[in-house]
């Protein structure tokens, strides 16, 4: 279902124009408005399954879902894994409390869910760290010790392709990860790698890191990443098999993702 994107909380980046994803040829693209859940019905009809990425205010969460449980039986709900045992997801989020809403309403209703929750995705890093390695600047960043275990965006995608393709995999919950646990600093370090030079990592404060991004993301966002960041060092990351469960290979490595998104440290959009 298209929709406007804005970013959701997985920490703060710079915005980027709005485009459009390409679609197949045969593909029938229709635009509809979460906040105005009577347009989602051209899109809806005929539909079988939905895939629902949450990207407006909640006021009209209930009422889109109410209708797509009039129109289809399957929605596979892109949330987070706030429901994790893991300290790196159990801090204060809004994001993760609009989730949680979000599936106790498709849970109250005859849909089918399908939950895909990844975690930190391999993605941030662009946002993050590449301007200061295209500018050749240390990576100045907090919390260097703490782990996680970056997705690649493209597994993601992936397993939502294949979970709205079949009903093997209806009615269940899934938490995403990469295949490894990394500290950030050693994120930094595979990036460098890859672009053949060394990028320094310099630890810096909370406050330092609050003042740099407050004009790029709201401060809620900042405090979440920060607790996140602290509550997860000394710790290995949250690491499932879920990618390779569902799609029988196994997840690209941070490693791969940053060879192929190489570009990104190294030309300016």
């Amino acid at each position: 279902m298209p929709h406007e994107n804005h970013h959701q909380g997985q920490g703060p980046r710079p915005t980027a124009p709005h485009t459009r994803a390409p679609t197949p040829a045969k593909a029938e693209v229709v635009v509809g408005d979460l906040t105005m859940p009577e347009s989602l019905d051209p899109a809806l009809e005929g539909a079988g399954a939905v895939f629902l990425v949450w990207t407006a205010p909640p006021e009209t969460a209930e009422a889109v879902v109410e209708r797509l449980a009039s129109h289809v039986r399957r929605v596979v709900f892109l949330s987070s894994p706030h429901r994790t045992p893991h300290p790196f997801f159990q801090q204060p989020n809004p994001v993760a409390v609009l989730h949680a809403d979000i599936e106790r309403l498709i849970a109250a209703t005859g849909l089918e869910p399908t939950l895909i929750r990844p975690g930190m995705l391999a993605s941030n890093a662009a946002g993050w760290w590449a301007p200061a390695i295209r500018a050749g600047e240390p990576v100045r960043w907090p919390h260097g010790a703490a782990e996680s275990a970056p997705v690649d965006d493209r597994d993601v995608a992936a397993v939502a392709a294949r979970i709205l393709g079949q009903d093997g995999h209806a009615v269940g919950d899934y938490v995403l990860t990469g295949p490894e646990s990394l500290t950030q600093a050693a994120q930094v370090k595979v990036i460098g790698d890859v672009l053949g030079r060394r990028i320094a990592f310099e630890e810096t404060t909370p406050e330092e890191f609050r003042r740099r991004w407050e004009s790029a993301a709201p401060r809620s966002a900042a405090d979440m990443l920060l607790s996140a960041w602290n509550a997860a060092v000394g710790q290995p990351a949250y690491v499932t098999s879920a990618v390779a469960d569902i799609l029988g290979t196994a997840p690209r490595t941070f490693r791969r993702w940053a060879a192929d998104h190489a570009a990104a440290f190294t030309e300016r959009p």
